[in-house]
């Protein structure tokens, strides 16, 4: 099963500079580990120490936010695009 991974430009530095990456996964918390092994490193960036998404990214399934479907036990499918996207704050 394959799902789409939007990398935005911060992150490229683990992804060989690729924008996009397919990895496999059956929810948010498998594509992590997929991700992983395949970009040693960026796990620490997207989560904490206990395995949560960290509070600065918003992670979004097929333009849903994960934060309103069911986290990262979102299930995944085949042909699915999650998106990474660091929050932007100011005032």
């Amino acid at each position: 099963m394959a799902v789409t991974v939007l990398v935005p430009t911060a992150l490229q530095k683990f992804t060989n500079n690729q924008p996009t990456l397919e990895c496999t996964g059956s929810n948010i918390t498998e594509l992590f580990d997929s991700l992983e092994e395949s970009c040693p490193g960026i796990k620490a960036r997207l989560c904490d120490d206990e395995g949560k998404p960290r509070r600065f990214l918003n992670l979004y399934v097929n333009s849903e936010d994960i934060r309103f479907l069911e986290g990262t036990e979102t299930v995944l499918k085949d042909g699915d695009e999650v998106s990474i996207v660091p929050a932007v704050a100011g005032g």
